[in-house]
């Protein structure tokens, strides 16, 4: 099977290229096919979250590419669906829920993957320092991000964990961590919901292992769960970034398959060649 991302950012939210510059380098890296998934319109997220008034050019710009590539990539009109963000209604081919900040008590928003200094500062006002209460908080949030959004997709589902190489902000292996993670997987998985593995913050240099991780893939293959691949892509030349080392992870932890968007719907299919 070809590779294909359904996780892709342009010039239309926070990505550096154009709708067409990453289709172009989609299917010169040998894609199936590319989603576009811009981030859906947030208040107070205005720096990386989709202007309003430029979702209608979005969709016509991906719709002009479907018909451009027709008969050679499948091309998709999708979102990535912040948890927080107004409903942006059903009429998207697919959609990713996502969770990337905290609504706090006073009603401003923690971003939870702007920078490991903001996030730590956040953690200690408002959780006292107690890296699992920001967890629990944010877990609880990931087991009804499909509810809330509508996304067949779960989007970079320990995001949390974007500074936390080496454990350098709290430790994923404490029990009282871990818990958190694996119940809200475990409901997601039991609704059949299709987990990204996602290599952006490698591409990006935040991290070494893509979104999820190895304990948590392990997990959810044990409760035979649903898989795609995703580079988070956010400029023409990481469109691929990461996936031969993605795929081998998902077979080390015991992945035999994984799911493709199509015309019909999502399908499940053997590991993508890369």
């Amino acid at each position: 099977m070809k590779p294909q991302t359904l996780h892709c950012h342009t010039t239309f939210c926070d990505g550096a290229d154009s709708p067409a510059a990453m289709a172009t380098a989609a299917f010169a890296a040998g894609c199936g096919a590319i989603g576009f998934s811009g981030h859906s319109p947030l208040p107070g997220q205005e720096a990386w979250a989709m202007d309003p008034a430029r979702v209608a050019d979005y969709r016509r710009a991906v719709m002009e590419l479907k018909a451009e590539y027709a008969g050679r990539m499948e091309v998709y009109l999708g979102l990535e669906q912040d948890f927080y963000s107004p409903d942006t209604g059903p009429d998207w081919e697919y959609k990713i829920g996502s969770v990337h900040c905290l609504l706090m008590p006073d009603g401003t928003q923690l971003p939870l993957d702007e920078s490991a200094a903001t996030l730590a500062s956040g953690v200690q006002r408002w959780f006292g320092g107690d890296w699992n209460a920001l967890a629990r908080d944010y877990y609880e949030r990931m087991a009804r991000v499909d509810t809330v959004t509508g996304g067949e997709i779960v989007g970079h589902f320990d995001l949390i964990t974007k500074f936390n190489e080496n454990m350098a902000q709290f430790d994923e292996g404490d029990p009282a961590y871990r818990e958190a993670a694996f119940a809200a997987l475990d409901e997601l998985a039991g609704r059949g919901r299709i987990f990204e593995i996602n290599t952006g913050a490698i591409s990006r240099g935040y991290r070494t292992a893509p979104y999820p991780a190895a304990f948590l893939l392990r997990r959810l293959a044990e409760k035979g769960g649903r898989i795609t691949f995703s580079s988070d892509t956010h400029s023409a030349g990481t469109v691929l970034y990461g996936y031969r080392e993605a795929v081998q992870l998902a077979r080390d932890c015991g992945f035999s398959s994984c799911w493709y968007l199509t015309a019909r719907g999502f399908a499940e299919g053997p590991l993508p060649a890369v």
